[in-house]
């Protein structure tokens, strides 16, 4: 199974490169994980800079918006939890070529992991939607407050409210 992950993780390296050169044409967010993590404590913006600090990442130009989905649904980086996200997006409503090929492959190379996938699926199902936000935008939104609109109830009494904890 390693070599299967490591060849979804040249994978996701290289297309991710190609889909952003080629199909991402907004303007860059501008923001660095320093400028993030001067946010007010329970925002999106702070939590999106302690995920990024505590990952070693830094925001990927164009495609930002992938580092807020992890921080709001919790999901890690591990290769079976970025395609567990690309499914809870699926469920969720987002369409788009970099998401069938990342599920797709996803699922050919570590069928092992298709349990999560579909609990991450159905998920994304019964949230409300949240793939469409703007989260630049949204940066200083508490994100406590935020998970509350878009999961049940009965789903976030079952995780508590701290980022570490707080994964699918």
């Amino acid at each position: 199974m390693k070599i299967r992950k490591k060849l979804i993780e040249w994978l996701f390296n290289i297309s991710q490169k190609v889909y952003t050169h080629m199909f991402k044409h907004h303007k860059p967010w501008g923001i660095t994980k320093h400028d993030l993590l001067t946010y007010p404590s329970e925002s999106i913006g702070k939590h999106l800079g302690l995920f990024l600090e505590k990952n070693n990442f830094e925001l990927i130009a164009k495609v930002e918006r992938h580092d807020a989905y992890h921080t709001i649904t919790g999901y890690g980086t591990c290769v079976e939890d970025e395609i567990a996200l690309q499914c809870l997006c699926f469920g969720n409503g987002k369409r788009s070529l970099y998401l069938y090929g990342a599920m797709i492959l996803g699922i050919i190379i570590l069928p092992d992991y298709f349990p999560y996938y579909y609990r991450s699926y159905k998920l994304g199902k019964t949230a409300n939607s949240f793939h469409h936000y703007d989260y630049k935008k949204l940066l200083h939104v508490n994100i406590h407050d935020f998970r509350e609109v878009i999961f049940s109830k009965s789903y976030l009494q079952h995780k508590t409210s701290s980022y570490e904890q707080f994964t699918f």
